[in-house]
């Protein structure tokens, strides 16, 4: 049973849930068009639980309020920041992973571009350009991160081409993974014909995740 948290982004409610508890910490941010209960994110959050690790979820100011527009990137990034904070304070990790789908990852990363502390980044589809608009990429802020990064990347994903994900990473060095993820989009879901299924999608993901936040934990 997830525990829940209120706080406040300039002046407005907001609320997170805490699952699980252990040393390691991954904070994680839903997408634009998500919440802290969007179904992908509670399994996440409830299989790194059952792996003695603490899992938390939050909603960003729009979200909580249930507005269709996402609210100004620094409002998000300050969302970040602060439930980063109070995570350090409240559960006091040894190792602090942020992260998130796709948007909520990529705020976790402008966040610790700007100087939030972590020991790492889990980016559930980075979303490095809007679709069909493979000249916006949005990774120029990615090289003034010093954390590990994780980049769990379909390779159907509208949001991130797969050739030009694999670039990016590239270019960032030995700190950035990537998992690819064949024939998945960006909602990690996977077609019929590929002879998978999403649970069989999720748990190569989850694995991928586990396999790098243990190599976090051991450098730590």
């Amino acid at each position: 049973m997830a525990s829940e948290w209120t706080f406040e982004i300039d002046g407005e409610a907001c609320s997170a849930s805490v699952h699980g508890a252990g040393p390691t910490a991954l904070v994680l941010g839903p997408g634009a068009g998500g919440t802290r209960r969007t179904a992908f994110l509670v399994r996440v959050a409830e299989a790194i639980a059952a792996g003695g690790r603490a899992a938390v979820l939050f909603n960003f100011p729009y979200s909580e309020a249930r507005r269709g527009r996402p609210d100004p990137a620094p409002k998000l990034v300050r969302t970040v920041a602060t439930v980063a904070g109070l995570v350090r304070e409240r559960l006091a990790p040894r190792t602090l992973v942020l992260g998130g789908k796709s948007m909520g990852g990529r705020m976790a990363s402008m966040a610790a571009a700007e100087a939030v502390a972590c020991d790492g980044l889990a980016f559930f589809g980075y979303p490095l350009h809007p679709p069909g608009q493979e000249d916006k990429l949005r990774d120029a802020h990615l090289p003034a991160i010093a954390a590990p990064m994780l980049f769990l990347q379909g390779t159907r994903d509208a949001f991130a081409r797969f050739d030009l994900i694999e670039a990016v990473v590239a270019r960032l060095g030995p700190r950035a993974t990537l998992c690819r993820l064949e024939g998945v989009d960006h909602s990690f879901g996977v077609l019929k014909r590929s002879g998978r299924t999403p649970a069989q999608v999720e748990a190569e993901l989850l694995a991928a995740l586990f396999e790098w936040v243990g190599r976090i934990e051991t450098k730590g």
